[in-house]
């Protein structure tokens, strides 16, 4: 078998904590997914997932390996990348994977531009992966959300995004100008992955409960399946995506801070800094969290929740 792919493999399921999610990263089908997975417990002669109809988790075992396989497709990667683009030089950067491709492909076509002698090679990894990854060096930058507590990172410009919410285009509230988070009242939502995205999570779920919304359940990932089939709803940026509609929210409650990460700044990795602030405000509507107006909290009429 070919362990170093398997590896790979079993750490994209253990950032999703979700094998459907999973293997639409990898670009593959669930099963033969699935059976990896099997194979590479089979070959360590250990469980790695305990899966259940409702949940899948980590093992103690899977934990352990995590950081390891980390390292080695890490390590495997830098040496493909060596040998393929000898003299050349290579900036890996760790990008949420819910910020989409048409920011991905911007941010490398932007770094390339003012860094024609350095190669953007970006991973889509969840922010608590991207310190881990930092600290092993397993990356040289990344974009994380905050709030985010390690000790030897530097942080780039905070920049705030104000998501909105993601319906189906025929729902009822699509039609309107904005909606208040109660309106979203016993809704289903789906959300980025708590482990990957600890603080973001817990934040987002106080503000939603705060004014009046505890989603009914909570679906980690970043698949908008549910959304289109209407059986559940998404907080983002706005999207063009047929079938669903954006609405932003009445009083903009929920706000996710962004910057760049990294352990050693070279010429590289402030360029992409640069470059990342730049893309991040075109094609993703993220602004200078000082030019971010101060929130005024009001009740909603007739309702007694907070807007």
């Amino acid at each position: 078998m070919d362990i170093v792919r398997h590896l790979h493999y079993f750490t994209v399921v253990a950032e999703e904590l979700h094998f459907g999610n999973a293997a639409v990263r990898l670009g593959m089908a669930q099963p033969p997914l699935s059976q990896r997975i099997k194979r590479l417990e089979e070959e360590l002669g250990v469980r790695l997932f305990d899966r259940s109809a409702r949940q899948v988790r980590l093992t103690e075992e899977g934990r352990l390996l995590l950081g390891e396989a980390r390292e080695i497709v890490a390590r495997v990667d830098r040496l493909k990348d060596l040998l393929r683009h000898g003299g050349e030089g290579v900036l890996k950067a760790g990008i949420p994977p819910d910020l989409g491709s048409v920011v991905i492909g911007a941010l490398v076509a932007g770094f390339r531009r003012h860094n024609p002698d350095v190669r953007l090679a970006p991973a889509e990894i969840w922010t608590a992966d991207q310190v881990t990854a930092l600290g092993e060096g397993a990356i040289d930058v990344g974009i994380v959300r905050h709030p985010v507590t390690a000790p030897g990172l530097h942080f780039g410009r905070m920049l705030v995004q104000t998501p909105g919410v993601l319906l189906p285009a025929g729902d009822p509230l699509a039609g309107g100008p904005a909606v208040h988070l109660a309106d979203l009242a016993d809704r289903e939502v789906v959300l980025f992955s708590r482990e990957g995205e600890p603080g973001p999570h817990a934040e987002t779920i106080a503000e939603c409960r705060r004014h009046g919304f505890v989603p009914a359940r909570i679906h980690y990932g970043i698949t908008l399946g549910l959304v289109l089939a209407g059986a559940a709803v998404a907080f983002g940026a706005e999207t063009d995506v047929p079938g669903l509609r954006w609405r932003p929210l009445l009083g903009s409650p929920i706000v996710w801070r962004v910057s760049t990460a990294w352990r050693e700044q070279t010429p590289a990795v402030a360029g992409f800094d640069e470059v990342a602030v730049r893309i991040l405000k075109e094609n993703a509507g993220m602004t200078d969290e000082a030019a971010v107006p101060v929130r005024r909290v009001s009740p909603r009429p007739a309702m007694g929740f907070l807007a």
